[in-house]
């Protein structure tokens, strides 16, 4: 494989990162036997040949952004709009890539109608938004999220407007109804800052163990992993990969971005090349780890400058989709 130098040029007495022209030769989807995703956006698929261009050649997963979340399918009761979640799952079928389906329960993006609902038809909506979403694309999402982000940071449920009128066992419905719809799709928990041994991660270890003695058809879990150099790397992060593969489950990074202060300068990369390094090497470690996917591969369209500030340039390439120092950590 090509390794490639990264040049350093002094501004104002200040070392910045400048771009190297081509990426590597072997994309990131030919280094491993494992999928090699990012979550993408179908507006940009459409308008952005570049864009596209990059994604076609590294990666062989698809993650839509929110193109199959439950306020952008059907913002208003009974009525659809599938058109952002099918033109992605027909571009991954043209270019022999598989689809991570994202999200089908969560509290967030969620639209009005739904949480207004009583209890007894909020059971009845949410098991027809399950079954009609999967079973829309039974056959061409190879895993779905089913519930997201489900726990507080101390390992506490979260109070949804699910849990709040149908209890914790909306959790293990859902995954029987998603299972029912399409039984050949993995079935994932997917949450955030679970990547080491916490409380949340402890929550999410016995919520699986528990489901999966339930005879519940859990297949994964995915971890997000939405780091920032400001903090350590997720402590015991290899040793929490092995206590979730040891259920029986695979194991997803789902999310991957690592966020860092701006602007962003050599040393600041160098660690951000550090974080990614060390989450792919563990994922790679663990056979049961079949998934390595970034929330975005560019700078260019990150969510993180708008929900951070002061925050960004947290992706794999820039802005003008070269690859960053954190690509050839991952990609030597």
């Amino acid at each position: 494989m090509k390794r490639v130098l990264v040049a350093m040029t002094a501004l104002a007495g200040v070392t910045v990162w400048q771009a190297p022209a081509a990426s590597a030769s072997v994309p990131l989807k030919d280094i491993t036997d494992r999928y090699v995703g990012s979550a993408v956006a179908a507006s940009y698929l459409a308008n952005e040949p570049d864009y596209r261009a990059v994604l076609t050649r590294e990666f062989d997963n698809v993650t839509p952004e929110n193109e199959m979340k439950w306020g952008t399918v059907e913002p208003v009761r009974g009525q659809f709009d599938w058109s952002g979640a099918d033109a992605i799952v027909r571009y991954a079928q043209e270019h022999h890539k598989t689809v991570r389906g994202h999200t089908l329960v969560w509290h967030s993006q969620l639209p009005d109608w739904v949480a207004a609902l009583p209890a007894g038809e909020l059971r009845r909506v949410l098991r027809d938004h399950v079954m009609t979403e999967v079973k829309r694309y039974k056959g061409k999402v190879r895993a779905w999220d089913v519930v997201n982000e489900i726990f507080n940071e101390d390992g506490t449920r979260r109070d949804t407007v699910f849990r709040q009128k149908l209890g914790d066992g909306f959790v293990a419905d859902v995954f029987r109804w998603a299972h029912a719809a399409d039984p050949a799709a993995t079935l994932y928990i997917n949450d955030y800052n679970i990547e080491g041994i916490n409380p949340k991660s402890d929550a999410v270890y016995d919520l699986v163990k528990t489901l999966r003695r339930e005879g519940v058809p859990i297949g994964g879990v995915g971890i997000q992993a939405h780091l920032s150099i400001q903090y350590g790397f997720p402590a015991e992060y290899r040793e929490n990969l092995a206590r979730l593969t040891k259920l029986g489950v695979d194991v997803a990074i789902t999310e991957a971005d690592v966020r860092i202060p701006t602007p962003p300068d050599a040393a600041k990369l160098d660690t951000q090349a550090s974080y990614f390094g060390r989450l792919w090497d563990g994922c790679m470690a663990f056979r049961r780890c079949v998934e390595f996917t970034t929330w975005g591969f560019t700078d260019r369209h990150s969510w993180v400058p708008g929900v951070f500030p002061g925050e960004g340039a947290a992706c794999l390439f820039d802005e003008n989709l070269h690859p960053k120092p954190a690509y050839f950590r991952i990609n030597p």
